[in-house]
């Protein structure tokens, strides 16, 4: 059974045992998992991921069928859900479980995914898919966040808030936090409040780190790499910064194959470019066709995946993944 993420506030949870929430945009999934769910299992939440249980089969099944397990209900989270698991999630279904919810947590599934096709062809399955938020969709948030704190804001300061936020729901979530704490006792806020608030060093080089290698300039890709000392914290941020950046490169490259003019395309793109970005995306969808970004997109995936699996080898994966970008011809 298929239903939108939006619709889920209508739906009796309880009533499903068993939720497929597939997707790309992991802030909504979170959100929603956050305020729906956990609520109401509280202390009663387990985590687990497909590689854990594919190794461990039978602790798996030994675990959650346990006596000593069902004290309370449990809720159960299974995260990067692919098809290898399928043989399992059938098992676990037919099972029919009791005192039992589990989350199967998948990123992006193609529409011929066996996982898919179950849970949106059977009744008793709830299927959740979660699409990238919209400028419209992000807007709405920031909007009625200010309207509750009763603070009017102008349309640069929406726009600004949005960008900083590279266009992801928890990322934004965070920049609305930082301004939550600086107007507590204040009725207004600046464009330059928000400049201050927003504008951490090192998220400006990221940024920039990202623009100048989708531009191919290893010059200034290589001095911004030795003037920072990157973490392996900030691993994931730079690798989903190239992952924002080049959807809205693939979705510039569209524009662009709809009116054959570059100009035109950048200037209507939505969210907004900033001014100060145009000219570098100008060189980038010049540099990169249709059929590259689109690797490359898939290339990212895989380096966000390789990059969670070995934590500790984080910012060597990265850099090998940034000069081999840089410097690769498109």
């Amino acid at each position: 059974m298929i239903s939108k993420s939006f619709e889920l506030g209508k739906i009796d949870l309880i009533k499903f045992n068993y939720y497929l929430f597939y997707g790309e945009n992991s802030g909504l999934k979170n959100e929603i998992i956050d305020e729906k769910f956990k609520v109401k299992f509280k202390e009663n939440t387990f985590y687990y991921e497909e590689n854990e249980i594919l190794k461990e089969e039978k602790k798996f099944f030994d675990q959650i069928l346990s006596k000593s397990f069902f004290e309370k209900e449990k809720l159960i989270l299974i995260s990067r859900v692919t098809d290898k698991i399928f043989k399992i999630v059938e098992e676990i279904i037919e099972r029919k479980i009791k005192d039992l919810l589990i989350i199967f947590i998948a990123e992006k599934l193609e529409k011929k995914s066996k996982i898919r096709t179950l849970f949106e062809k059977d009744k008793n399955l709830m299927c959740v898919p979660f699409y990238l938020d919209t400028y419209q969709s992000l807007s709405y948030l920031v909007n009625d966040y200010f309207k509750k704190i009763k603070i009017n804001i102008s349309q640069e300061i929406l726009n600004l808030i949005i960008e900083r936020s590279n266009y992801d729901r928890q990322n934004l979530k965070n920049e609305l936090n930082k301004i939550q704490s600086f107007t507590k006792n204040r009725q207004k806020i600046t464009m330059e409040d928000v400049i201050k608030l927003t504008n951490l060093a090192e998220n400006n080089n990221i940024s920039e780190l990202v623009d100048f290698c989708l531009a191919k300039n290893e010059k200034k890709t290589l001095r911004i790499l030795n003037e920072n000392n990157f973490s392996s914290e900030d691993s994931i941020l730079i690798i989903r910064t190239f992952q924002n950046k080049a959807k809205r490169l693939m979705n510039i490259r569209t524009l662009i194959n709809k009116n054959n003019s570059i100009e035109n395309a950048i200037s209507s793109f939505r969210p907004p470019i900033f001014w100060k970005d145009k000219d570098i995306v100008k060189i980038q969808t010049k540099i990169w066709s249709d059929n590259n970004i689109q690797k490359l997109i898939n290339t990212i995936n895989d380096v966000e995946l390789l990059i969670k699996k070995n934590y500790e080898n984080s910012i060597k994966i990265l850099l090998n993944f940034i000069f081999t970008i840089c410097k690769a011809d498109q």
